[in-house]
């Protein structure tokens, strides 16, 4: 259940990260929740004997993982029929 959230962020912050969030194909508030989950499970979760690279970390939860009913294999074979056999 989504519960609606009000935040004050500095306009252009604003501009600037709904912009980002069109050119990934993405709502804001999609990123913002992504985000906010990778830093409820990283306090719940966190490792001190596993250190992930500032980069590795910075891409977590950029990916959205596929519903349980989409075969990634059809994807890609539709995705390189359309690169290779125009």
């Amino acid at each position: 259940m989504s519960t609606k959230l009000t935040l004050t962020v500095d306009k252009q912050i604003i501009e600037e990260a709904k912009k980002y969030a069109h050119s990934k194909g993405r709502s804001l508030s999609n990123i913002i929740e992504e985000y906010l989950k990778t830093l409820v499970h990283s306090n719940a979760k966190h490792d001190k004997s596993l250190e992930i690279s500032p980069l590795v970390n910075s891409l977590w939860g950029s990916v959205k993982s596929l519903p349980d009913d989409v075969d990634y294999k059809v994807i890609l074979e539709e995705e390189l029929a359309k690169k290779y056999l125009r």
